[in-house]
């Protein structure tokens, strides 16, 4: 009874994120009503194998007691604290400290928000205010991926390059720009790395002489774009890209949101190539899911000329109710303990390896057409012909059929719009349960040799 009514309550009075309104009106809401480890169960008990960690976030797993015996001191103590009238909490302090020490480069200074998408709302703001007091006040230019998620927020959707996110929204605005993905399986220099990397440096070097020069502020993207399939780029991109956005006199953005803290293996994946970007930002992982927090992490190099641009007393105009909320931060210093001194980067890492073997033997299926991973991020697309690589007909909804397989089969799996589904399961995760994922995976693929519409 109690479930029923939650889903009519739902059906009447919850907006879902990035979902079919009317589709979901129809549907109903699945609720989850618990979860331990890498497992949540349902409002019906039944049991999944959560491949996802939620939304790429829960990377410690569910049900860590010290998480959540740390949240409930920070409560009883000091529930919140503004960081307005130069007050502060210790929580917020000693996380930005160790944010700090465990970034790359002079990634030194912490501005703390609530989640991923106004993280680089944030940055957008700090590029414009840290050119204005340069006097370059037409470097506003902004040049994203082709694929790229970088939010869903009015700044951020417009660098999203994911048609989802524009239409109907006056995006993209005339400020944001777009470069081809190094997508090594579909891309038009060909499966070469090499051919990949060079056509993208110069892609970015074409894109910002069409723009001008003085007119373009930044380059951003994430070491592994997400939402846009799990494209794992070639060896030596970011540093390629990071090499020319010095060149051209340009900043450069690392968008760690969801690849940072343990997800690619390291704690962020700039660490893979000893990439020191001017700006990161984070989220997702900083407290696991467990309550909301993101940030805006900037160089000493770029801090400095902000800074000075208030020296007469005047307020940097940017805040938030809930910036470096102390409650958050208190969670977000335990996960970065459990990160460390709890061995889950390290399992990660080892688990990560093992993840990767199971998932390629899939290679093989009929529909597979490619598998990439790195770390506990990974990824299929499926085709229609090997081949020739033909996606699937639209009209097929492959991958929402697979997802709505997968759950019956006990497995979550993310099923994005292009027949690819994505895993990132939490860095707790067993061999034996990458096991079952793959089991559970391989027979919800096998459902696919029966569709007769692709």
């Amino acid at each position: 009874m109690l479930s029923n009514h939650l889903v009519e309550d739902d059906r009447a009075h919850l907006i879902h994120p990035v979902t079919s309104l009317r589709a979901h009106e129809q549907r109903g809401v699945t609720i989850l009503q618990s979860a331990k480890g890498c497992f949540v169960t349902d409002a019906s008990g039944h049991t999944l194998l959560d491949g996802f960690a939620g939304l790429w976030c829960v990377n410690a797993g569910y049900g860590h007691e010290s998480i959540i015996e740390v949240a409930m001191e920070q409560m009883r103590r000091l529930p919140y604290a503004t960081g307005y009238f130069h007050f502060g909490s210790e929580p917020a302090i000693r996380l930005a400290a160790k944010l700090a020490e465990i970034t790359p480069g002079d990634l030194n200074r912490v501005f703390f928000t609530l989640g991923g998408s106004d993280a680089v709302d944030t940055v957008v703001r700090m590029v414009r205010y840290y050119n204005n007091v340069r006097g370059m006040t037409l470097k506003k230019q902004f040049i994203s991926l082709e694929r790229g998620y970088h939010g869903s927020s009015s700044n951020g959707a417009g660098l999203t390059a994911l048609p989802v996110f524009h239409e109907k929204f006056d995006l993209p605005r005339s400020w944001q720009h777009y470069i081809p993905s190094p997508y090594p399986y579909r891309n038009a220099a060909g499966e070469d790395p090499a051919a990949i990397i060079a056509a993208s440096v110069q892609a970015l070097k074409n894109k910002v002489r069409e723009i001008g020069q003085d007119n373009v502020a930044a380059f951003i993207c994430e070491p592994v774009q997400g939402s846009g399939g799990v494209i794992v780029p070639p060896t030596g991109y970011l540093t390629a890209m990071q090499a020319a956005c010095r060149e051209l006199g340009i900043l450069f953005i690392i968008d760690e949101v969801i690849t940072g803290f343990g997800r690619t293996g390291p704690m962020f994946a700039c660490e893979h190539e000893g990439i020191e970007p001017d700006f990161m930002t984070i989220a997702k992982g900083l407290t696991s899911g467990y309550v909301p927090m993101g940030a805006a992490i900037v160089s000493n190099r770029v801090y400095e000329v902000i800074a000075d641009g208030t020296v007469d007393g005047s307020a940097f105009g940017h805040g938030l109710t809930y910036s470096g909320h102390p409650v958050s931060a208190a969670v977000g210093l335990e996960v970065m303990r459990l990160y460390q001194e709890g061995g889950l980067i390290e399992n990660g890492q080892r688990v990560g390896a093992y993840f990767g073997r199971r998932l390629a033997e899939l290679r093989d299926h009929p529909l597979v057409g490619d598998v990439r991973s790195i770390g506990l991020l990974g990824a299929i697309e499926l085709v229609a012909d090997k081949e020739t690589k033909r996606k699937p007909a639209k009209e097929a909804r492959v991958g929402a059929r697979l997802f709505d397989a997968g759950y019956k089969n006990g497995l979550i799996f993310r099923a994005f719009g292009d027949d690819t589904i994505g895993f990132a399961p939490p860095l707790c995760i067993t061999e034996s349960e990458v096991d079952l994922l793959i089991e559970r995976l391989d027979k919800t693929l096998a459902l696919a040799l029966d569709f007769k519409d692709l």
